[in-house]
């Protein structure tokens, strides 16, 4: 069964103040506007439109909860780097993120998404300035992978995960194309094991 086959809208939030108490596993995805992040969500979902798709980036204005049951929900975060978002727009989303990523309990893992043909990129960067110091994981799909040969998409993913260690760590990193559905299987595996609470791994 697909890693978010029952995923539902829960709810949408513009401020921290609108988010969810802060219980159970919360998993968010992030990434730079445009890198594949609502078709990499949807993939994982088997869902064609669980999260909206635009070929006009910036269109994830708001944090969004869908709820996996069991008190476990995915945060959908709006995409970043989106040069036509107005200033005013952009300040609020950098301290809003900032918050969520570094401060919210129930926040348990990272998914950042990164085309794989500009991975790493200076915002990329800042937001793993600030979930690292949490110390909790950080998984990152490399997207669009299809779009490199074999060899230039195994040498990003060397690079990246080199970088991700000796920066960071606690960071893993996949290459994943969701017009393919290649790295299903392994983002399914790892994104899989944080949703399973402490008390039943040792059923």
């Amino acid at each position: 069964m697909p890693l978010f086959q029952n995923a539902e809208f829960f709810i949408s939030a513009h401020h921290l103040r609108d988010l969810p108490p802060a219980t159970g596993i919360e998993i968010a995805f992030a990434g730079r506007s445009n890198a594949g992040k609502s078709s990499a969500i949807n993939t994982l979902a088997n869902h064609n439109r669980l999260a909206f798709v635009s070929k006009q980036p910036g269109r994830t204005q708001l944090i969004n909860f869908f709820s996996l049951g069991n008190d476990c929900h995915l945060v959908d975060l709006p995409g970043y780097g989106y040069a036509k978002v107005p200033e005013e727009m952009r300040k609020h989303w950098q301290l809003t993120l900032a918050a969520y990523l570094s401060q919210r309990l129930s926040l348990h893992a990272l998914v950042l998404v990164m085309d794989a043909r500009h991975p790493l990129t200076p915002l990329d960067r800042q937001m793993l300035d600030w979930f690292g110091p949490t110390g909790k994981p950080v998984h990152v799909l490399l997207t669009k992978s299809d779009k490199l040969s074999r060899a230039e998409a195994m040498k990003t993913l060397a690079a990246v995960r080199k970088e991700l260690s000796a920066t960071w760590g606690n960071c893993t990193a996949q290459l994943f194309s969701s017009l393919k559905k290649q790295g299903v299987e392994e983002a399914e595996k790892i994104i899989g094991a944080w949703l399973v609470r402490p008390e039943e791994k040792s059923e």
